[in-house]
């Protein structure tokens, strides 16, 4: 399953069955509360809030996004990319061994997906016939400014290099913002701690070898628990 932690919830996802925790991006329906916003749930025992996501991705082709399925037509899905331009993912983009396409992707269902193209209205287009592209599983899905994603990735991918490296787990990173974890639940943890650290601390120098250190010693500290 995916993880909760920090997990993104789209308007009319259902965050509570108390009214009392209502905060704000949300609205109260029927005695439940529910996502007003795309953002990113903050839930605690007496509140439940939804944050917005910072910053705006602009879809390029050739983009890797991870995006959630809003709408399943006849003919392909409508995606969110966390993006202000809507995607649309063809039936003739989807290749899943075994199973028919149509059956293979529902409402809610998270994916890797490629940008194939861009129409003169900002409609985008998707495709997952790629080796990097699949339906979303398992694992953990974080969110960051998608204007952190090139300091995520590093030099020529030196700082992903080093996440995988380090912690031995598979890491996507998507250049809308969001990235997908998977491993070792106790590794992929530091992953996302170090990936929090790199959006925060994007533009000071030495943030190579402070991730380093920080790793070395998150690693040193989980071993030990």
């Amino acid at each position: 399953m995916i993880s909760n932690s920090r997990r993104i919830v789209l308007p009319g996802d259902l965050l509570s069955t108390n009214p009392r925790t209502a905060g704000y991006g949300t609205f109260v329906e029927n005695g439940k509360v529910y996502a007003k916003i795309l953002g990113l749930m903050d839930k605690s025992e007496t509140m439940v809030k939804v944050i917005p996501l910072k910053g705006r991705y602009i879809p390029s082709p050739g983009d890797v996004v991870i995006g959630v399925i809003r709408e399943v037509v006849s003919n392909g899905w409508n995606v969110d990319i966390n993006s202000p331009y809507s995607a649309f993912l063809s039936l003739t983009e989807v290749e899943i061994k075994g199973r028919k396409p149509n059956d293979s992707l529902d409402l809610d269902d998270s994916i890797i997906a490629k940008v194939i193209g861009i129409d003169p209205k900002m409609k985008v287009s998707l495709t997952m016939k790629d080796k990097v592209c699949r339906p979303i599983r398992f694992g953990r899905i974080v969110a960051i400014n998608p204007t952190r994603v090139p300091r995520v990735i590093g030099k020529k991918g030196s700082m992903i290099k080093l996440l995988k490296g380090e912690l031995g787990i598979q890491i996507i990173v998507g250049q809308n913002g969001l990235i997908w974890l998977s491993g070792d639940r106790k590794r992929v943890d530091i992953a996302e701690e170090a990936i929090y650290i790199i959006e925060r601390e994007a533009h000071t120098e030495g943030l190579t070898d402070r991730i380093t250190e920080f790793i070395k010693s998150r690693k040193e500290g989980k071993e030990n628990e």
